[in-house]
């Protein structure tokens, strides 16, 4: 089985690269079988992410390693440790068994690590930022906390944002396609925090590793995906500045709206309206800026993403799936049965083998254990009754 980071590079290779798949099968040195489901699918099923390979010799002199490269800092330029340098001390001083090869990559890898780097403030056309922010709405009467979905275009200052209910892996993916939706198009990269959505760790070096959603998404719309620096929001100042303006001009006074989907749409056409005014002392609108960053971006697939989550489960002994604190009926034909949960923002969607047994309307917020039979009882459908068919 092969990690989504290698379908995602493939399917760069052949699709935005322009190569063949024979040439991906001698590059990859996979078989053109698997180069061509490769380029047929977005992921592969039962992905498991693969681990970073172990230095067992090496792991415990790493601190040794870093102590003296930090010392370096201070000394002569003309008398700091080469890697060469360092695996002789290792050897002298620690009866360090290992290669020298180890050595060598990670002082040259811990080096590039320490190094400062610049980012230009030049936004060239089609790249985009993403971020949310948080406001207090009123929805159906009721007054609650909104996750704002921000998606900001710096080359033309275009903006798209969206309302959600919670910040969750799921309106992360629907705020992605529904921004792509909204532009036509695909930006050649997106910048971001170290939000967990996105970074389920970030490693040693500085590298990410992402969240198997998140590689889904960027597999299936082959962007480039680029992070901040940790606690730097200059970073990403172009979005970090659209979720301050969008509060104060969108979302003030607060929102009362009758459904979420009102206030998206409403929000929707905002976005739209800013099209025609101007930021700052460009002479050009938004609306104009914005097709240079049409220009470039590219075609949406042919094929549509399911922005949800997806997480295993199994059917209790009461015909009943937890998900997210919650839980959602199914008919009691598939008691105890292993199936597949499917989260989107406004519904739950339950699949066991290839059939969906159940979909029941999304609700947020933890119920509480003693509130479950209550809540069993609205949730319950006819087919979920014993004896039903």
């Amino acid at each position: 089985m092969f990690v989504v980071e290698t379908y995602a590079a493939v399917r760069r290779f052949v699709f935005i690269e322009g190569k063949s798949q024979r040439e991906a099968a001698q590059v990859f040195g996979l078989s053109r079988e698997t180069i061509a489901k490769m380029c047929r699918y977005s992921a592969p099923p039962g992905y498991v992410r693969s681990k970073d390979p172990l230095k067992p010799k090496l792991g415990t002199l790493i601190p040794v390693i870093d102590a003296i490269l930090d010392t370096d800092k201070t000394a002569p330029p003309k008398q700091r440790h080469t890697a060469k340098r360092i695996f002789e001390r290792l050897r002298l001083e620690h009866s360090y068994a290992g290669g020298y090869t180890v050595v060598k990559d990670y002082v040259r890898t811990a080096r590039i690590r320490s190094r400062e780097v610049f980012i230009p403030l030049a936004h060239p056309p089609g790249h985009a930022q993403v971020d949310f922010g948080e406001c207090v709405g009123i929805i159906g009467g009721v007054r609650m906390k909104l996750h704002v979905f921000c998606f900001d275009l710096p080359h033309s200052d275009a903006c798209f944002i969206k309302a959600y209910p919670a910040e969750t892996t799921e309106a992360f993916l629907d705020g992605h396609v529904s921004a792509f939706a909204f532009f036509g198009g695909v930006p050649v990269s997106i910048l971001y925090d170290n939000l967990k959505i996105a970074v389920a760790r970030i490693l040693g070096d500085g590298k990410r590793q992402r969240t198997r959603a998140f590689t889904e998404l960027v597999s299936h719309y082959l962007f480039q995906d680029r992070f901040g620096r940790p606690g730097k929001g200059n970073d990403k100042g172009k979005v970090e500045a659209l979720v301050k303006y969008s509060r104060t001009n969108f979302l003030t006074p607060v929102p009362n709206a009758a459904s979420l989907d009102a206030l998206n749409a409403s929000l929707e056409d905002r976005c739209r309206a800013r099209q025609n005014e101007r930021a700052g002392l460009n002479p050009q609108t938004t609306g104009e800026r914005l097709a240079a960053d049409q220009a470039v971006l590219r075609a949406l697939p042919g094929l549509p993403f399911e922005p949800c989550e997806k997480r295993p489960a199994k059917v209790s002994s009461t015909s009943l799936v937890r998900y997210r604190m919650n839980d959602y009926s199914v008919p009691t034909a598939y008691g105890f049965r292993d199936v597949l949960v499917k989260g989107f923002v406004d519904k739950v969607v339950i699949i066991c083998g290839a059939s969906v047994i159940a979909q029941h309307p999304r609700v947020y917020g933890h119920v509480g254990v003693h509130a479950v039979p209550a809540i069993v009882r609205i949730r319950l459908r006819p087919q979920a009754l014993p004896g039903a068919a």
